[in-house]
C-alpha cells in the first residue's frame, strides 16, 4: 500500500512539472496610472523651467538693441562698427533663447 502512495506521489509530482508553463526570461515592466501622470506633469514642469530662458533672451535682445541706440546717440561716426557688435550680440542671445526652447521640446516628446 505504501508503495501505491509513493508511486501515487510520484506520478503527480512528473505530471505538474511536466505542464508546468516555463516563467518568462524577460520580466515586463509594469506601470500604473498613476506613475505615467507623475511622470507626464514632471516633463510639463521640466519644460516650463526650460522656457524661463526664452524669458532672458528676449530681455537680453532689448538690453543690446537698448544699448545700440544709447552708443549711436552718443558716436555717430561708428555706425556700422556698432551695428555689427549689435548684431553679434543679438545672434548670441537669440541663440540661448533657441536653446532653452529645443531642451524644452526635447524633455516633452523625446524623454
Amino acid at each position: 500500500m505504501n508503495a501505491l502512495i509513493c508511486a501515487s506521489r510520484f506520478s503527480a509530482v512528473r505530471l505538474n512539472l511536466l505542464t508546468r508553463k516555463a516563467a518568462p526570461a524577460v520580466a515586463q515592466l509594469h506601470t500604473s496610472a498613476v506613475r505615467r501622470d507623475i511622470d507626464q506633469a514632471a516633463k510639463y514642469i521640466g519644460a516650463g523651467a526650460a522656457t524661463v530662458g526664452a524669458a532672458g533672451s528676449g530681455a537680453g535682445i532689448g538690453s543690446v538693441f537698448g544699448n545700440l541706440v544709447i552708443a549711436y546717440a552718443r558716436n555717430p561716426s561708428l555706425k556700422q562698427q556698432l551695428f555689427s557688435y549689435a548684431i553679434l550680440g543679438f545672434a548670441l542671445s537669440e541663440a540661448m533663447g533657441l536653446f532653452c526652447l529645443m531642451m524644452a521640446f526635447l524633455i516633452l516628446f523625446a524623454f
